[in-house]
């Protein structure tokens, strides 16, 4: 996960802004996915 949006995710969990929360989880959410495109599956 990109350091911006981790910032931008603690921000918003701190000041309990669920309509932010939702909004950069769809971001992250939608990168993920053009990033998969592109790379190989990753393995946990």
């Amino acid at each position: 996960m990109p350091k911006w949006l981790r910032n931008q995710l603690m921000r918003a969990f701190y000041g309990k802004d669920r309509k932010q929360i939702r909004f950069l989880n769809a971001c992250w959410f939608t990168y993920r996915e053009k990033e998969q495109g592109s790379l190989p599956p990753r393995r946990h």
